[in-house]
């Protein structure tokens, strides 16, 4: 079974447009469909509520780890994968989701990584997988298109 989850794609777009997208919380909720109470800011939490249509009672909540500008943003959240008993009890288990930015001759190759699911007991790990899977697939995607607009 796999620990990680790893997403690259290709933006047409400079490096601190990207980064922008990602670590301005009023922007990354725009194409993440959250909406965010607070700014990233490194050792603390910031909360929220997602915006995705069918999912606006969910709560957002992360701690953010690392911002290394125009390079990487990382935070860590639970890892329910959209299970709202896991939501509702706070799940003790928490993944790393990395933003890594790399300048490239057509503009930034952003790698997006989630790992950490070997320490969330089955069944949940299989669903946060395959849940997380599908959802970072069409997050890369909704920044692609935000930061080339």
């Amino acid at each position: 079974m796999p620990d990680c989850i790893i997403k690259s794609i290709d933006i047409a777009a400079p490096v601190a447009t990207v980064w922008d997208a990602i670590i301005d919380h009023e922007k990354f909720g725009a194409w993440f469909l959250v909406a965010l109470d607070q700014p990233f800011t490194v050792g603390e939490a910031t909360t929220g509520h997602m915006t995705y249509p069918g999912y606006e009672h969910f709560p957002w909540v992360s701690r953010t780890v690392a911002i290394e500008p125009m390079t990487r943003f990382a935070f860590e959240w639970p890892a329910t994968g959209g299970d709202e008993e896991a939501i509702r009890n706070g799940v003790p288990e928490w993944t790393l989701v990395e933003f890594v930015l790399e300048p490239i001759a057509t503009g930034t190759r952003l790698t997006v990584t989630e790992s950490g699911f070997d320490k969330v007991p089955e069944p949940r790990r299989s669903n946060v997988l395959r849940d997380n899977e599908g959802g970072w697939a069409e997050q890369v995607d909704n920044v692609r298109r935000y930061a080339e607009r």
